[in-house]
């Protein structure tokens, strides 16, 4: 009782536990205010939160303040709690890393981080000589010890830093921000590796550690892959993990970076990799980043960027010239030599020297592991001179941060995306693709055209899944929190309902089945403004088209079903105001076996056809399908209508005709488009001649030939594909559109989506953006 009281009551604030949470309180509400204040003039979060510290940090050197939160007895417990929230945010972005970008770029951005690295160490070395004469360093401290570490302050690079201005300033999903992220974090585990071997170079038997590090970590990474499958089959019914199932990953972790530890090396380096490694599909890798991303992104990152400028002493510094003559040295280094090795490495790339100058300056930010080189400098140097290297660090840090906001402001360009269409890109291109649904029974056509679209080598993709929930008015409850079903999930996360946990199930199977990985999104808004939270993410995500669900669902019977009107004001709405292209997808012919929402289930060939008539919105369905063409399950047919003179009404099939007679038709006086007869005869002689697609092309005189050739190859195709629209007042669609019912999805579509039209096959409309378009007329 004596000791517990000794503990709590006397001298309460002494306490470790106390004065820790007076700490990180302070922390938490001045960086907020001038988080606050920053924001207003376009500076992201982490600076405001250094600079917060750097206002707290002259107070904790009063001796009076200093001895009541900053007691010596405390210091051990302080590195402990840093130690345990190092190993879990580095997991963290081990498992939020995009590894194929990485390895898909892989020469790009090794060449700028060692540019950067390289240059920093070499110009390390050269002042390294003079800060050993002017740190006072302590007698017989060996030379080379201190110059590999003022290398590595120079060399290193932050990757917190780094992936939280990316994701504060919002260009993290550019090409230029995705280089810096990945460039970061090779940068980093190149300079901590080296440390660690530094560090334990003499020791004894640190061969046999080192080997044992990487033996416990496969061992772990091992584990973790059966581990992970066996919890994602467990309660299918739940969307997150229990607290003890997820309690027992991070106990895994914690006990081989605790061994790593204790053999005397860094266990960052293992963390990151355990996290990369982990398996990213199923319930568990997505309540490892619901739970963890939440904690360390709102509170854990916020206290460590603030206490690395608490710990700073900037009236020390400059109490003295030649401290502060040495810091500006140290700072200038630091940004001459990250600055001109990228600069030269981005010149060898041919990548622009505006991007160059930013990637200069981003990959000049500081952290962490700064604080570990200097911490091991500072057994061979005297306290200021550990300060003077604080000192750097930070204020560099702040400086390359602000520059890198005003480049964000100042040069959007840089960073705005240049893929907001399918056609004017290359195969070789990646596909971004954000695929929303509004419950369960639209995900299987959902799965079906992403499957589809993922089925090409040559062609890569990345695909986000987004849940648009409706925000309804919250129904009173007079029970008490604990007396609720769920009541450990929070408000938010109990909307949607059943519907996420089936939407999650599906997506796992899928997953499960394909080896495809989805990335999954979640937007709850009221039906109004549901379509702004689409757009937001799809400029955020910096996607090339927004794939929707039609409004309407199929009977039994065969009838399309009208869902909630407010979906279909959505999709009008996104459909206006995307920043990319949109495609709706209309499930129709579930009574065919297989149909094409069956091509996760089955192995059968499903025959796509699209419709050509002309106009940019057409061609973007015709470089879509291009894309689709590559999976092995698809058989894809361009079905070309041409306006027929009164002598001529006959079909014209690629295997029937001569090749001349195509391309006559391609290249005649049928249209007046150019745009169309130039994209068309170009993909005919790359695509139709060498015999990956089939082409077919089908002449009629007005709107009502139109519907019967489209009633003729109703049954046959299990998708049709067509533009939504932009062919001006074409003569073969005269009449078609006297009884529309849904304009949004063009003349052609709304009649293949038309309950009266009875084809056995699913629609997909795809609409181009229109600032493409203008660049395409422009071209």
């Amino acid at each position: 009782m004596d000791a517990t009281h000794s503990m709590f009551c006397n001298n309460d604030l002494v306490n470790p536990l106390s004065s820790m949470g007076m700490q990180v309180s302070c922390i938490l509400v001045v960086s907020h205010v001038f988080n606050v204040v920053f924001r207003t003039v376009g500076q992201p979060g982490p600076i405001a939160q250094i600079l917060a510290g750097l206002v707290l940090g002259p107070m904790s050197h009063i001796e009076y303040i200093k001895a009541t939160f900053f007691p010596a007895s405390s210091i051990n417990y302080y590195e402990v709690v840093s130690y345990f929230c190092r190993i879990h945010f580095m997991f963290l972005f081990g498992l939020e890393m995009n590894i194929h970008y990485t390895m898909r770029n892989l020469r790009i951005v090794s060449l700028v981080a060692c540019g950067g690295a390289i240059m920093g160490g070499v110009f390390g070395l050269s002042v390294s000589f003079y800060l050993h004469q002017q740190l006072n360093t302590i007698d017989n401290a060996p030379l080379y010890y201190f110059c590999m570490i003022i290398m590595l302050v120079v060399s290193y690079t932050s990757s917190p830093m780094v992936i939280r201005l990316a994701a504060e300033l919002r260009f993290a999903a550019s090409d230029v921000g995705r280089i810096a992220v990945s460039s970061a974090l090779i940068t980093e585990m190149g300079c901590l590796l080296l440390f660690n071997v530094m560090v334990n170079w003499r020791k004894p038997n640190h061969i046999s550690a080192g080997f044992g590090c990487l033996v416990i970590t496969a061992l772990v990474v091992i584990i973790n892959r059966y581990l992970a499958v066996w919890l994602n089959t467990r309660n299918t019914n739940q969307k997150y993990l229990k607290a003890p199932e997820l309690m027992l990953i991070l106990l895994l972790l914690l006990t081989c970076s605790m061994i790593i530890e204790i053999w005397g090396y860094n266990s960052i380096i293992s963390c990151f990799i355990i996290g990369l490694l982990f398996p990213k599909e199923g319930k568990t890798a997505r309540t490892l980043l619901h739970k963890l991303g939440y904690s360390i992104y709102n509170f854990v990152l916020p206290v460590y960027f603030g206490y690395l400028g608490l710990q700073c002493d900037l009236i020390n510094v400059f109490k003295s010239l030649e401290r502060a003559i040495n810091m500006a040295i140290l700072i200038l280094l630091s940004i001459g030599s990250k600055l001109g090795g990228t600069l030269i490495v981005c010149r060898y790339l041919k990548i622009p020297t505006s991007e160059g100058i930013f990637l200069g300056f981003i990959l000049n930010t500081r952290g962490y592991a700064d604080l570990l080189f200097i911490g091991a400098a500072a057994k061979q140097v005297i306290v200021k001179a550990y300060n003077v290297l604080l000192v750097s660090i930070v204020l560099n840090t702040i400086i390359s941060g602000v520059i890198v906001a005003f480049l964000v402001r100042g040069e959007e360009k840089m960073f705005a995306n240049n893929h907001t269409a399918i056609e004017p890109q290359q195969m070789e291109d990646e596909l971004r693709i954000l695929a929303c649904v509004y419950d369960p029974r639209q995900v299987s056509a959902i799965l079906a055209t992403v499957l589809a679209i993922h089925g090409s080598r040559v062609s890569p993709s990345t695909t986000y899944l987004m849940h648009l929930i409706e925000l309804v008015k919250k129904i009173k409850s007079n029970l008490l929190y604990h007396e609720k079903e769920n009541a450990d999930l929070s408000d938010d996360e109990d909307y949607g309902g059943n519907d996420v946990v089936e939407i999650n199930n599906a997506l796992d199977n899928f997953t499960a089945e394909t080896k495809i990985l989805v990335q999954q999104r979640r937007a709850v808004s009221p039906f109004p403004s549901l379509y702004e939270d689409v757009c937001n993410e799809a400029e955020d995500l910096q996607v090339s088209i927004i794939l929707l669900p039609f409004h309407k669902h199929q009977r039994i019977d065969g009838k399309l079903e009208s869902g909630k009107e407010g979906i279909r004001i959505t999709n009008q709405k996104v459909l206006r105001h995307a920043p990319c292209s949109v495609g709706i997808i209309v499930e129709r012919g579930l009574a065919r076996v297989p149909g094409f929402s069956q091509l996760v289930a089955s192995e059968a060939i499903q025959n796509v056809a699209t419709l050509f008539f002309g106009g940019p919105d057409d061609r973007e369905a015709i470089a879509w399908s291009l894309r689709i063409s590559g999976s092995p399950r698809v058989n894809l047919t361009i079905i070309r209508f041409l306006l027929s003179s009164s002598s001529q009404n006959e079909i014209i099939e690629s295997g029937e005709s001569e090749d001349k007679e195509i391309l006559m038709s391609l290249s005649g006086e049928e249209t007046v488009n150019e745009i169309d007869n130039t994209f068309m005869v170009d993909f005919y002689n790359r695509y139709v001649t060498s015999g990956q697609i089939g082409y077919v092309e089908k002449f009629v005189k007005d709107g009502a030939q139109t519907v019967e050739s489209l009633k003729e190859i109703g049954d046959m195709y299990s998708l049709f594909i067509v533009g939504k629209g932009g062919r001006g007042q074409s003569s073969l669609t005269i009449g078609m559109s006297d009884w529309e019912e849904c304009p949004e999805l063009g003349t052609v579509g709304d009649v293949l989506a038309s309950s009266d039209f009875d084809i056995h096959g699913s629609v997909l409309i795809v609409q181009q953006h229109r600032d493409a378009k203008k660049a395409l007329l422009h071209a």
